[in-house]
């Protein structure tokens, strides 16, 4: 059965079927075809895939991102970035960079961040000179910290499905995120030096302690959403939603640049991109499910602890695997379906799940900005009027940055387990 579910999967995929659609109609074909299941075993799984509490943080999240975007957040969070980083040759892409790393930690969407601060920064990069298609390509990079600095949706995911710890994965997201950001940062700087780009980056300044003022309610978010969290105050869902609500105050009563017409625009958005995610969850549940009353997971892992000597090897076949996954698979389905799978081989190698889950994250984080469907392209190509095409004259250089720091996460895991270990030990 579950070799037939795949093939018409892929076949789905092959003829451009949405992904949620083509897990569905493959999950309902094996359902129809190779069991003795009622089909509306189908709809009671579907509810049950999306029956858990710790989901009910994404649209949250999701909101809260849309609300910071349109109450002036992150205007002023770029104008901080700028006065820390936007005085020196190649000022402004490491402005672009720390900006989408401090809106990461609040809103947990990467395609939420490639919006919000694409907006502005795509912009601002065309006006001093740097080409379209470069600017386009750092946004779609940058902006997938949004889903390794936490907050971060994926992790939440992974978490449900793999029954890992959500504060611990949360905690294990900076260290990778700091190394991604900062590396991403030198290689702009010495790009924009070869270049001869940004020599009047540092035009329209502000003062620090003049942007710092101006960003004071934004940069408190972050401290108040994390900190409940890893304080054992709140639970990341329930996180949420005091992110929502901070969001909403600061935005109406404090900026005072949301109106009350601008929330329905904002409601809907936020319903129409959580109802997409939600969907893909819930069919990738009904496929996951299917996959381990067959003992799916148990049999791949006993074949991949045969296959591989050792978990170094398991780990670079996880990882190019998951590259090649990321290209052409939406990131909520490939971690529901997959990282049951991938984890129990893990542990099987003695490899820490939080670790693992960390891996996992960051690889798929880079299907984002890999063709043919990143996510990040199409958004920053959208918010940049350019096209994917032209941004591949760029994107190698990115992508190899990210490749590289993910094999350093891979293989040196304090750069992960510090800070878990350090809070939770």
């Amino acid at each position: 059965m579950s070799g037939a579910m795949l093939t018409v999967m892929l076949v789905l995929f092959a003829a451009a079927i949405p992904v949620a659609v083509a897990i569905g109609i493959a999950a309902v074909w094996g359902i129809a075809g190779y069991t003795s299941f009622p089909l509306i075993v189908a709809a009671q799984q579907l509810f049950v895939s999306l029956d858990k509490f710790p989901l009910a943080a994404i649209p949250f999240f999701i909101l809260a991102g849309n609300l910071m975007d349109v109450g002036g957040i992150s205007r002023r969070l770029v104008d901080f970035a700028k006065s820390i980083v936007g005085g020196v040759q190649g000022g402004l892409p490491c402005t672009c960079i720390v900006t989408c790393m401090i809106f990461a930690a609040i809103s947990g969407s990467s395609v939420a961040t490639t919006f919000a601060i694409g907006a502005i920064m795509i912009p601002a990069l065309v006006k001093h000179g740097y080409p379209v298609p470069f600017a386009a390509a750092l946004q779609a990079t940058a902006a997938e910290l949004g889903v390794i600095i936490p907050p971060s949706i994926p992790m939440i995911l992974y978490g449900v499905t793999t029954q890992t710890s959500i504060p611990e994965l949360f905690m294990a997201g900076f260290g990778p995120g700091i190394l991604i950001g900062l590396t991403l940062m030198a290689t702009v700087l010495i790009w924009c030096r070869i270049k001869g780009w940004g020599k009047n980056d540092g035009d329209g300044r502000l003062p620090f302690l003049v942007a710092l003022r101006q960003a004071g309610w934004a940069l408190l978010m972050p401290v108040v959403v994390l900190g409940g969290i890893y304080g054992g105050v709140t639970t990341p869902t329930e996180a949420s939603v005091i992110a929502v609500v901070y969001a909403l105050v600061v935005g109406m009563l404090v900026h005072r640049e949301i109106k009350p017409r601008d929330l329905y625009p904002i409601f809907k958005k936020s319903v129409v991109s959580s109802a997409v995610i939600m969907f893909i969850i819930a069919c990738a549940g009904l496929f996951s499910w299917l996959l381990n009353r067959q003992g799916v997971p148990d049999m791949a892992a006993e074949w991949l602890v045969r296959t591989f000597d050792g978990p170094g090897w398991y780990l670079l076949g996880v990882n190019l695997f998951l590259f090649v996954v990321g290209m052409f698979v939406e990131t909520s389905a490939s971690i529901i379906v997959l990282a049951p799978i991938l984890s129990e081989a893990a542990e099987r190698f003695g490899i820490n799940g939080v670790h693992f889950g960390t891996i996992m994250v960051v690889n798929l984080a880079l299907g984002m900005i890999t063709p043919p469907f990143g996510v990040n392209l199409f958004a920053a190509a959208q918010v940049a009027g350019t096209s994917i095409d032209q941004m591949m004259r760029y994107l190698p250089v990115f992508i190899a940055v990210i490749f590289a720091c993910l094999m350093v996460i891979t293989y040196v895991p304090a750069v992960v387990m510090f800070l878990p270990d350090l809070v939770f030990r």
